[in-house]
């Protein structure tokens, strides 16, 4: 599926692909509405219909994501309302070892991420992905997101990957091919990314549900020196 002596670099999206996606849509579609439903006043049907609204309207933007701009927005505490329900952030059960491999083959492995910074710090705080990867990054300190070339440009400048050798890893199809309009050209998608739904059949790329059988090919194609180097 994958060429591992071609790949020094991985770049690895959170949500969805290391972590379980159900806790980014129990909160953005149960949560969130109940919660702002409870202290505005109005129904849960209209939280629901106008949320779900300005989700279609703002997705791929950086706004989407961002908490301050929801926090602004509804006039909630985003980020502590996240923590009502922050005991569903889990990580994938594959993602520890896959990533245990990677750091073992001696390859660069860098999460990219479109969360907010605190989303992704409280993600941080919940579970054990920071010791498992080398940089960690937010397209907030960009002001773009993945969806946009723009981004890509800034991540090469700031981590100087080459396209060739470069791995990049999400359950976000359009962020995937915005990856490979840029010219990465090893790209993985993840067909489960929330543990509470059916898997999608994906065709446009390689596709895993389980992280699994990639590992004796990671470890096979070591990029640490040997013994004869």
């Amino acid at each position: 599926m994958l060429d591992w002596a071609e790949i020094d670099t991985v770049l690895l999206d959170m949500d969805g692909t290391l972590l379980d996606l159900h806790f980014d849509n129990h909160f953005w579609l149960e949560h969130l509405p109940q919660r702002w439903s409870e202290i505005s006043g109005i129904s849960l049907a209209e939280a629901k219909r106008q949320l779900q609204s300005e989700y279609a309207e703002l997705n791929g933007k950086i706004q989407w994501y961002c908490l301050d701009y929801w926090g602004e927005r509804l006039q909630l505490p985003i980020t502590e309302l996240k923590r009502e329900v922050m005991d569903k952030i889990q990580m994938r059960p594959d993602v520890p070892a896959f990533l245990t491999a990677l750091k073992q083959s001696g390859r660069e492995v860098v999460l990219v991420t479109n969360a907010h910074p605190d989303s992704l710090s409280l993600k941080l705080e919940r579970t054990d992905l920071a010791k498992y990867i080398d940089t960690l990054i937010s397209t907030h300190e960009f002001g773009v997101t993945k969806e946009s070339w723009a981004l890509w440009q800034k991540l090469q400048q700031r981590l100087g990957f080459k396209n060739e050798t470069t791995l990049f890893v999400d359950d976000s199809l359009p962020i995937l091919t915005a990856a490979q309009n840029f010219g990465i050209k090893h790209l993985l998608a993840v067909a489960n990314p929330d543990s509470q739904q059916q898997a999608r059949t994906i065709d446009e790329f390689p596709a895993i549900t389980d992280y699994t059988p990639l590992l004796a090919d990671i470890l096979a194609h070591s990029k640490l020196p040997s013994a004869a180097d």
